[in-house]
């Protein structure tokens, strides 16, 4: 055994010629570029080399979120303003002011009103007309009020939740639409390897990647939309309790100024 150890020792290691070095890099740099290839993610390719109902299914989910997001600017926009006025006018309701003198304050400005504002207009409004009829009681007046109150009420809330449905649906509905044109990519997928007497994970994957494309978009569509849906909703659950006891307040004071007006 030493003999044939001292033999190998001694042999000469001769290197690669130039040229066969020159192709052995030339190979490893390929083989390097091709995993690089292979394992980058086009999105827009896999989109774009999806079948047809597959590509239906994601305009769809793409229309709906870009819907998504215009709704949840447009409604930060409304939900923030309608709490800023109700700030400034319980500001201003607060301070001391007299209730004719605000009453007309709100109907002498050439603006749209809303929120608390138009709560208090439609309220003293009423009871000013069931001032001036004969045999109006103090509970007749109060009553009135109460019922103009919760009317306008009603439909600043109402306004406020506007579009809130759509965006509940997209995100309820959205993961099933997606889930769908996977399911439909895969069948496809899986249908043309029926011709194939071989068939490999590499046959198999491109299809199966842009049927999984459809699934991560309805995951992009139903996430911001469940996420401001919540938000919203309960923004809106916050004002409705704001504008109830407003005019359970402001009930209080009409009904201390019936009892006043009362001989």
């Amino acid at each position: 055994m030493t003999p044939l150890l001292t033999a190998l020792q001694a042999t000469a290691v001769e290197p690669l010629p130039e040229e066969a070095a020159n192709a052995a890099n030339t190979a490893v740099q390929a083989l390097s570029t091709g995993a690089v290839d292979n394992n980058s993610l086009n999105l827009l390719q896999l989109v774009l080399h999806a079948s047809i109902p597959v590509q239906l299914v994601m305009l769809l989910l793409l229309f709906g979120s870009i819907a998504s997001w215009v709704i949840i600017f447009r409604k930060k926009r409304v939900l923030d303003r309608a709490a800023r006025e109700a700030d400034q006018f319980e500001e201003r309701f607060w301070s001391g002011a007299e209730l004719s003198k605000l009453y007309a304050g709100t109907t002498e400005r050439n603006r749209e009103i809303g929120g608390l504002e138009a709560i208090f207009e439609a309220g003293f409004r009423e009871f000013g007309r069931l001032r001036q009829r004969r045999g109006a009681d103090s509970r007749m007046q109060l009553e009135g009020a109460q019922r103009a109150m919760r009317a306008t009420g009603s439909r600043e809330i109402d306004g406020l939740e506007h579009n809130l449905e759509f965006l509940a649906n997209v995100g309820s509905i959205s993961p099933y639409v997606g889930l769908f044109g996977t399911v439909w990519g895969i069948m496809i997928s899986f249908q043309g390897l029926a011709n194939m007497k071989e068939a490999t994970i590499a046959t198999v994957a491109p299809g199966i990647s842009e049927a999984l494309i459809a699934t991560a978009m309805g995951l992009f569509a139903a996430i911001p939309a469940v996420w401001a849906y919540n938000r919203y909703a309960t923004k809106v659950e916050r004002m409705s309790v704001r504008y109830d006891a407003f005019s359970e307040e402001f009930s209080s004071i009409l009904q201390r100024q019936a009892n006043l007006d009362e001989p």
